[in-house]
């Protein structure tokens, strides 16, 4: 297919692993593939993008303005395109004033990977230098913003990202183009079939054998270790570094009993939407495994 991917996700959620995977997949035969020089075209909310396709630097517009640039400079992108190009989102699914979506959406499709909010909570809070406590707040907020740029000019654009709950709910709401949804937890136990479904939905055909392969190079051991040898330049300063454990259930050994309940009480009718929790509201360690609506893999979100 041409046009544009997104790979849309709460930060932490596994993104980076997925983008990995697919410049791995996509790589030419001699082509040098690592961690800070990926087969993907940047992300959502790069100023330097829009800079560039507009031809003037966008810093003295309104967010108003800058919003509706965003928007247009990716729908002229994905008509352009004669490949897929891949396209990092951690904005929620939002909409302009004028009603229309924040994101291009004319000939894209995306993937939207979520993972359990107990662990989200704890790698986000390491990747942030925020504590564990103001990072549940935070998750919890629907003003939850990246990048707001109120005494600094970032490289990227605010990237409004809802609570949790709202960013997982805003993409499942999106009628504007197709989505498929994938879990991290998935992507650990069943990889090569996660990815294929994945593939399946974007029309890039691979044999078992080349995701097989393509996973086996982007396992997490191995990214970690690119990053102790060469650095991550997606790292932020604050953090010790950007690949950590790449585990399902590390909130088990790092969250009190709590803040287990506080992260609970805020997204309880999403974790159990998605597996996360069982019959009786208990965390699950991992997500429940079931194929088919919202709780697998499986569960897509078409436009009608």
């Amino acid at each position: 297919m041409s046009g544009v991917i997104y790979l849309a996700s709460y930060p932490k959620s596994g993104n980076t692993w997925f983008r990995t995977f697919l410049s791995y997949l996509l790589k030419e035969e001699d082509e040098e593939i690592t961690i800070n020089h990926l087969k993907t075209g940047g992300i959502f909310s790069s100023r330097g993008i829009v800079d560039e396709v507009c031809g003037f630097e966008t810093s003295n517009l309104t967010q108003s303005e800058i919003d509706m640039f965003r928007h247009e400079v990716f729908e002229l992108m994905a008509e352009q395109c004669r490949k897929p190009r891949i396209i990092k989102v951690h904005d929620a699914y939002t909409f302009m004033d004028n009603g229309t979506p924040l994101l291009g959406t004319r000939n894209s499709r995306a993937v939207y990977i979520l993972r359990n909010p107990l662990d989200v909570a704890v790698s986000f809070s390491h990747h942030s230098g925020k504590n564990i406590d103001r990072m549940i707040s935070d998750m919890a907020s629907e003003k939850m913003t990246m990048c707001r740029g109120i005494n600094r000019m970032y490289k990227q654009y605010r990237q409004l990202l809802l609570s949790w709950s709202g960013h997982v709910e805003s993409w499942v709401s999106a009628k504007e183009l197709p989505v498929h949804f994938v879990r991290y937890e998935d992507m650990l136990v069943s990889p090569v079939e996660t990815f294929k479904s994945a593939l399946d939905f974007l029309g890039m055909k691979y044999s078992e054998d080349e995701i097989r392969a393509a996973v086996e190079m982007s396992a997490f051991d191995k990214l970690k270790d690119q990053e102790k040898q060469f650095g991550f330049k997606e790292k932020p300063t604050k953090a010790e570094s950007f690949f950590r454990e790449g585990k399902a259930g590390g909130w088990t050994k790092r969250l009190s009993e709590e803040q287990r309940d506080r992260v609970i009480q805020d997204h309880e009718r999403v974790m159990r939407e998605w597996g996360y929790l069982d019959e009786s509201g208990n965390p699950l360690v991992h997500a429940r495994l079931e194929s088919g609506g919202r709780n697998g893999s499986n569960f897509r979100h078409m436009e009608s």
